[in-house]
């Protein structure tokens, strides 16, 4: 861990699980410089910005782990996952063509909501972010956060018993919900769902144990 490392959660009562997980959130797209909810969309590009943060992503993975480091390379099968992981994979002189996607690392699904913009919906009266948790409120006809704890629940069962460390390159919310899924949080009231509170786009965290702690904090837009 660099000195900049901080704790940020404890473990409750969780099934052993083998090996560490990086988890990363993506940089910035052109969906969040326009100020337009992305959920599951596939292919929303990544800016300059984004993709400074995915540099800056490697490089501190690659200081921290070396080169060629035996990690599983992870990721939601969105394009602005897979280029963010591009980036780092090749810091890491790792081979991207070997990672691995699932759909239940996606974002959370919007619903009637998808593509539209923030400023539209709040003009509308439409209550779109709980400032008091950072999380977005369920769209109409979207995914609610019992659902997005039950498919990243899913994916972790699938993998515990992995070997070695992993990389996981997701998105904001379904992050928040791993997170807490992995770290033995207790449900957010009025979500039915654990989210441990956000980080900005270029994030990552190292869980290890049930414990979190900040690898790297990034530079962009906080939180989802």
């Amino acid at each position: 861990m660099n000195s900049n490392a901080t704790m940020l959660s404890h473990p409750a009562a969780l099934t052993p699980r083998r090996g560490r997980d990086y988890i990363a959130r993506h940089g910035e797209t052109v969906f969040n410089a326009a100020g337009r909810l992305q959920g599951e969309h596939p292919h929303t590009p990544l800016t300059r910005a984004g993709f400074a943060q995915a540099d800056e992503m490697g490089r501190v993975l690659r200081q921290k782990l070396g080169s060629k480091p035996a990690l599983t390379l992870w990721a939601s099968p969105t394009g602005r996952a897979l280029q963010t992981l591009a980036v780092i994979a090749e810091h890491l002189e790792l081979d991207w063509h070997a990672a691995k996607t699932d759909s239940r690392l996606v974002e959370i699904g919007t619903g009637d909501w998808a593509g539209r913009y923030y400023a539209d919906l709040a003009a509308e009266g439409q209550k779109v972010v709980d400032r008091a948790t950072g999380l977005l409120h369920p769209a109409p006809n979207g995914e609610q956060y019992p659902a997005i704890a039950a498919r990243v629940s899913g994916w972790l069962a699938d993998t515990d018993g992995d070997p070695g460390d992993r990389l996981v390159i997701m998105h904001g919310v379904s992050s928040r919900v791993l997170r807490g899924v992995m770290t033995g949080g207790a449900d957010l009231p009025g979500y039915g769902a654990p989210a441990l509170p956000g980080l900005p786009q270029g994030s990552i965290v190292l869980i290890a144990r049930g414990v979190e702690a900040l690898v790297h904090r990034g530079a962009g837009h906080a939180p989802a």
